[in-house]
């Protein structure tokens, strides 16, 4: 069944832009907040996003690209599911590109969801401090990871990834900071987001593609 993209109304944009100004002409400004997930997001399992977040990390785009093909190969047209994980020696992971803490990581996650640890079929329908508390339990996923997997994958509307240095980098220069603000900073000047919050992210974002 296709995921239904997550998108906020007019209203609500006018809204937030009434409850803060500066942000609202950001959002006049930049390219559109697209609602998520996407297409291509879509046709990912729980599973398969999660594992390729964790392959992604701390990489390039280009060069995890490649190993995430990689990958998805030792699977066959999909990234292996935790049955053919377990058949999978750490030879032939590392063999695609994989860290060994990847690897770890990966193992981590697919025996959480063969020993059912997680279930990840049913996140979505848990409110998202739930979702965040579960998957940081997991072996290799961080809470940014997490607030990822809820923006681009669940497409929820209300998600501050206050740590993140696009998003802090997108508030300097949106306030005209000196300095990029703390993530605590950032949490309180964020209040007012909600609860668009992952609509103020997404423009914050955008901010630090402008020259």
């Amino acid at each position: 069944m296709a995921q239904t993209r997550h998108a906020p109304t007019r209203a609500q944009l006018a809204a937030l832009a009434r409850r803060d100004p500066a942000l609202g002409d950001a959002i006049r400004r930049v390219p559109s907040f697209p609602g998520f997930p996407t297409s291509d997001q879509a046709r990912l399992s729980n599973y398969a996003y999660l594992a390729r977040a964790i392959v992604y990390q701390q990489l390039s785009g280009k060069a995890a690209a490649t190993i995430w093909k990689r990958a998805v190969a030792l699977g066959g047209r999909s990234f292996p599911d935790p049955r053919r994980m377990a058949q999978l020696t750490d030879e032939d992971l590392r063999g695609a590109g994989l860290s060994r803490a990847k690897v770890a990581a990966l193992r981590g996650l697919a025996h959480a969801v063969e020993g059912k640890q997680i279930r990840l079929a049913g996140l979505a329908r848990h409110p998202d401090g739930r979702i965040v508390e579960e998957l940081v339990a997991l072996r290799g996923i961080g809470e940014w990871t997490a607030q990822m997997f809820l923006i681009f994958k669940l497409g929820r509307l209300d998600v501050l990834p206050a740590t993140d240095l696009g998003v802090q980098e997108g508030l300097r220069r949106l306030d005209g900071l000196p300095e990029r603000p703390t993530a605590q900073e950032l949490r309180e000047r964020g209040r007012c987001w909600q609860p668009l919050s992952s609509v103020a992210a997404w423009t914050l974002w955008r901010l630090t593609d402008e020259r």
